[in-house]
Formats: structure tokens, C-alpha cells, sequence
């Protein structure tokens, strides 16, 4: 995709059971749960759009029903959802692929118990400028032990990927914020049944075929949280009410309960 290119297309997992999240996600799927009194969705749904995102794919499993009830086709969001009904999990790269039809050039995917504000038009020019077929965004952090760390070179490149590495054996503490943008030919590398993971099966598998992965780092003013945990949500309930995310909302993206 040539430089300035718009990037219309993105997708959120938000398959998974959420069992960290236990109990809260007994009865309400994650990505519904209430994060300073609006769904943890509406954030994502909005900072999309707000980044030129009109085309929006969506997989389903844990309790899929509730969140397409709320969301419809997205028409009165202003985007267009289609949904993905997985009966078994097909974990973060096995859902993408499964939607592959949906997916025609450059796309992001942003795992659905993320809250971010950061500038994602920024991210996507990035990684056109680099030619790069996978981008994730970066973060520092402080327990590398708990999460994926990456090792990159003075140009972003990614040399190495490593999910969750054993304390005292990680390279770093630039984490993955689990938030990708992808060329659609990475498609290629992922099974096409069964269940894969982006962390664990298809990223370091890129990496180590020496295809361009780049990481794009966040600024330290960039939000951006993984609300997987009770501890994590409470946080971002407080920096939500502290005003410290940044996102606008229009009125007719409002979602409630």
C-alpha cells in the first residue's frame, strides 16, 4: 500500500471467555464490561473511527450473542460490523484467518480487552513507510516477565519476539500492545484450521523468515491498557474518571447499556 494510503478495515477479537476477569465475565463478555460507565466497546469502536475505520469485523464465542445484539450491522454507528461465530475457540491469529474474505489490503486488529487513545493514522504510516507486512504497537513496561517482549533495531525492526519469556530471561521491556497492522499476505502464514496465536505461532514465525516486522513505540503522553485482570480494570476505570484517556465520542457512536 503506497504512503498515505487510507486503511479502512479492522478487527476485533473479542471471542475469548475472560476468565481473569471472573466473575464480572460470567454473565457479561468482556468487551462489555463497563469501563467508566460506557462498555469497554465503545472506546474501541470510536477511536477507530476517529481514525478513518468504516468496515469492522468482529469474532464471537463467549456469550457472542450479547455483543451483536448491542452493536447490530453498525449502521447507526457509522460503520458496518460483520461477525465471525467461532464454536470453538481458533485463538488470535486462527480468527483473523477464518474472516479472510473480509480482508482486501492493509487492516489492523486490536485485541478487544485493549483500551487505547494513541494516533493509529500515525501507526499505519509507519509501517507503509517501512514496507513492512506486520507492525505492532509498542510499549514500555515494568514486569516483561508477564507479557510479550520484543528486541528492536535502531530502525524499529523487530528481531525477536518472545511471549510471556521466564523472569530474568527477557531481552528488554518493550511489550506488544496488541494492536497490529497487517499486509493481507500474512494471511498466507497462518494455518487454515485449527487454532493459532499471533504471539506465540505467527509473529515470531514471520520473524524468523525475515520478513519486515516492525514495532511502532508509544509516546509516553499515549494511553494504552490491557484490561485482562480485576486489578487492570479497576485501573482503567480510574484513569477513565481522571480524564486521562483521550477519545472523542459523536453522538450518534453512543452506546449504553
Amino acid at each position: 500500500m503506497a504512503i498515505g494510503s487510507e486503511v479502512h478495515k479492522a478487527m476485533i477479537l473479542a471471542a475469548g471467555e475472560g476468565t481473569r476477569l471472573r466473575p464480572l465475565t460470567l454473565e457479561t463478555p468482556k468487551v462489555l464490561l463497563a469501563v467508566g460507565e460506557k462498555p469497554l466497546i465503545r472506546y474501541t469502536l470510536s477511536w477507530l473511527k476517529s481514525h478513518g475505520i468504516t468496515e469492522l469485523a468482529i469474532n464471537l464465542c463467549h456469550l457472542g450473542n450479547e455483543i451483536k445484539n448491542l452493536l447490530g450491522d453498525g449502521s447507526r454507528f457509522g460503520i458496518n460490523i460483520s461477525y465471525s461465530f467461532e464454536e470453538t475457540l481458533l485463538g488470535t491469529a486462527g480468527g483473523v484467518k477464518r474472516m479472510e474474505h473480509f480482508f482486501d489490503d492493509t487492516f489492523v486488529v486490536i485485541y478487544g480487552d485493549i483500551l487505547t487513545d494513541f494516533n493509529l493514522k500515525e501507526m499505519i504510516r509507519f509501517h507503509q513507510e517501512r514496507k513492512a507486512v506486520a507492525t505492532l504497537a509498542l510499549l514500555k513496561v515494568p514486569n516483561p516477565w508477564e507479557v510479550g517482549i520484543v528486541e528492536v533495531d535502531k530502525e524499529g525492526r523487530i528481531l525477536s519476539f518472545v511471549e510471556k519469556p521466564p523472569r530474568g530471561s527477557e531481552t528488554g521491556n518493550l511489550a506488544s500492545g496488541a494492536i497490529y497492522v497487517l499486509e493481507r499476505e500474512i494471511l498466507d502464514y497462518i494455518p487454515a484450521k485449527g487454532a493459532s496465536d499471533f504471539a506465540y505461532d505467527i509473529l515470531p514465525k514471520l520473524i524468523k523468515l525475515g520478513l519486515p516486522v516492525y514495532g511502532y513505540i508509544l509516546q509516553p503522553e499515549d494511553y494504552l491498557i490491557d484490561i485482562g485482570t480485576i486489578e487492570k480494570y479497576q485501573q482503567a476505570n480510574q484513569d477513565v474518571r481522571a480524564g486521562k484517556v483521550r477519545i472523542n465520542y459523536e453522538a450518534k457512536s453512543c452506546i449504553s447499556r
